[in-house]
């Protein structure tokens, strides 16, 4: 079933964007036209930091086998009887920085087998991405936008939920209902420390996620679930689970060429789902 339009905003004005034939308009003439792929490009040039922001082509598509063949689905599953629980028809939700839709389609796929309807909106920064996900899914929005300015109106959202993204918590708690829900899936100490031990000649201390922003912005930590398990993976996993991180640019030429070596590897995934509420008393010091 296709999700409902939600009510967006213009990314310039901040006026309510109006559907045309295959575009959207605001009054003041600002207009965006459908991608043949059925999604809205919501993201200005003077709001963007480089030609193509976001994750290329290549992370894009390694991404989107890995995950496709089920590797994290755990975390899907524990993400979508989190959201689900809480959530009847015709809640709004946002994937907020949504890659190319694999937890927001996980997400679609099992409320429609418990008759939920959705109103579902997931956007991102890279158009690559983007163009992936409204292939793979015509049931929900997908947008090219950023988290900075998410183009809803205020007080819109029954839940929104980040994956491994970047939160903008004031941003969040202007779009969110009160007691809205706010989920965060962050990495723990020990993921991918195998991985990361062939990559670096040290590897970093942990530091968790600092959630005191997100206090300051008027939301309170309900619950934290930790989500671990190995994965024993083949050369070619391990190039694409590679290829969907910063490891690929980040770690040196001797880190890489020792992962080429591997055979297979046991990977531990370790996660974190954070899952706060926002205050029905608007915070003050929100300084983000």
């Amino acid at each position: 079933m296709l999700s409902p339009m939600p009510d967006l905003i213009c990314p310039i004005d901040k006026l309510p964007l109006f559907p045309q034939e295959h575009c959207l308009k605001c009054e003041q003439g600002h207009s965006f036209d459908r991608a043949k792929q059925g999604y809205f490009n919501l993201l200005p040039v003077q709001h963007k930091r480089s030609k193509a922001p976001g994750d290329n082509k290549e992370m894009v598509n390694a991404r989107r086998t890995f995950l496709n063949n089920g590797y994290y689905q755990a975390i899907s599953q524990t993400l979508n009887q989190t959201i689900l629980a809480k959530h009847l028809n015709h809640s709004n939700i946002l994937d907020a920085g949504c890659g190319e839709g694999y937890y927001l389609n996980q997400l679609l796929t099992q409320a429609q087998q418990q008759n939920i309807n959705l109103q579902a909106c997931g956007l991102d920064i890279s158009k690559f991405a983007i163009q992936a996900a409204a292939k793979s899914n015509k049931t929900a929005t997908w947008l090219v936008a950023s988290n900075k300015q998410l183009p809803f109106p205020e007080h819109y959202f029954d839940t929104i939920f980040c994956a491994f993204g970047f939160p903008v918590y004031q941003e969040f708690a202007n779009k969110l209902k009160n007691n809205g829900q706010l989920l965060l899936l962050e990495v723990g100490e020990h993921h991918q420390i195998e991985l990361r031990q062939h990559l670096y000649p040290s590897v970093k201390a942990y530091s968790a996620i600092d959630l005191q922003p997100a206090f300051d912005c008027g939301f309170t930590l309900n619950d934290q679930q930790n989500i671990r398990f190995e994965l024993t993976l083949k050369q070619a996993e391990l190039q694409q689970l590679l290829a969907m991180t910063p490891h690929l640019y980040r770690a040196p030429k001797q880190g890489l060429e020792n992962v080429q070596q591997l055979e297979s590897l046991t990977v531990t995934i370790d996660v974190i789902l954070y899952q706060l509420t926002l205050s029905d008393t608007p915070a003050t010091t929100c300084n983000q």
